[in-house]
C-alpha cells in the first residue's frame, strides 16, 4: 500500500523540524495529529520510522534519507507548479473606467485568491475588434456579432448631490431640480419619465460634459451641480454621506453590463471569468 503524499509531506516535516512538537507547529497541525500521522505511516511502511533516545525521538537513518527524496520531489512539485503558472498567459480584460475603479477592480483581489490566471486590465469603453481581448465589459443591450453575451446587472442612475450644495433647501419632487444646475447626462430625460415627471422648462446645466460618470461624480463631490450616477458604483459616497440621493426612483434599463467574449471560445479562464463576474453582480445586488 503506497502512503500519501500528505503522509509523506509530514515525514519530511518532522525530520527537518527535529521534533512532532515543532513540524505540528509548522503543519497547523495538533502534535496529536501529526503523532497519528506518522503511526499510520509506519504501519503503511512495515518499519519504524523514530527512535527514541532519552527524552528524544530521532528519525532512522532510513528516514532521513526517505525525508530527503521526499523534499527534493516536493520541489520539484513546486518548480513545475511555478513554471505552469509562469507559462499562463494573462487574461486580457477591457471595460470602461468607472466600472473598473467602482465596481470591478475592488473585487479583483477576491479573484486572485482563487488561483485564477493574472489579469491584464485594459481601461476602454470602445468596442475593439475580439481578438485584442478575453473578456470585454459593455453597456447596451445586447446584440454584439460574433460574441458571446453574459449579463450581469442593468445600468441604474440616480440624482445625486453633495450635502453642501443642497444646504436647506430641499429635493422633494422632480420639479425642485430646476432650483439646481445639473451635470449633462444622456439619460436625464428618461429619469424624469421613470418619475412620472416632464422635465422644467427652465432646467439649467453646466458648461462642462464630463464624458466619464468618475468625472462627473467629483464634480457633484465639489457642488457644482446635481449629478445623475448609478448607485451600484457610487454607493460607497452616500453610505458615507459625501453625497446624497433624494429620491426614490432609480432608472434601472434598459442598458445592462455585459461580459463578452468570443464566439466559440471554449476556454476555461474566460468562461470561468465571466461565471465570476456574473456571481459578484448576482451578490451585489
Amino acid at each position: 500500500m503506497r502512503p500519501s503524499l500528505e503522509s509523506l509531506r509530514v515525514l519530511e516535516m518532522c525530520v527537518a523540524a527535529g521534533s512532532f512538537a515543532a513540524a505540528a507547529d509548522r503543519l497547523y497541525l495538533s502534535p496529536a495529529a501529526v503523532s497519528l500521522r506518522i503511526r499510520t505511516l509506519e504501519t503503511e511502511l512495515g518499519q519504524a520510522l523514530f527512535m527514541r533516545v532519552g527524552r528524544r525521538v530521532v528519525p532512522t537513518p532510513a528516514a532521513t534519507a526517505l525525508a530527503s527524496r521526499v523534499r527534493g520531489a516536493l520541489n520539484d512539485i513546486a518548480d513545475a507548479l511555478d513554471t505552469f503558472q509562469a507559462a499562463t498567459p494573462a487574461l486580457r480584460v477591457t471595460a470602461p473606467p468607472t466600472f473598473v475603479s467602482r465596481w470591478l477592480a475592488p473585487r479583483l483581489s477576491g479573484y486572485a485568491a482563487l488561483g485564477r490566471p493574472s489579469i491584464e486590465l485594459d481601461v476602454s469603453s470602445d468596442v475593439r475588434e475580439p481578438n485584442t481581448f478575453d473578456v470585454a465589459i459593455r453597456t447596451g443591450r445586447g446584440g454584439w456579432a460574433g460574441l458571446e453575451e453574459h449579463p450581469l446587472m442593468p445600468v441604474d442612475v440616480t440624482p445625486m448631490v453633495a450635502p453642501e450644495l443642497l444646504g436647506t433647501r430641499t429635493l422633494s419632487t422632480p420639479e425642485d431640480l430646476a432650483h439646481f444646475e445639473l451635470l449633462p447626462h444622456p439619460d436625464w430625460e428618461h429619469w424624469f419619465s421613470e418619475a412620472k415627471s416632464r422635465p422644467p422648462r427652465d432646467l439649467r446645466f453646466v458648461g462642462v460634459d464630463y464624458q466619464i460618470f468618475e468625472l462627473s461624480a467629483h464634480a457633484a463631490l465639489e457642488g457644482r451641480g446635481v449629478a445623475l450616477l448609478s448607485p451600484a458604483l457610487f454607493r460607497p459616497f452616500l453610505a458615507e454621506g459625501r453625497l446624497v440621493a433624494p429620491f426614490s426612483t432609480v432608472l434601472s434599463g434598459p442598458e445592462w453590463y455585459f461580459a463578452l467574449m468570443r464566439e466559440g471560445d471554449s476556454r476555461p479562464a474566460p468562461q470561468d471569468f465571466c461565471s465570476w463576474l456574473g456571481d459578484q453582480a448576482r451578490n451585489a445586488a
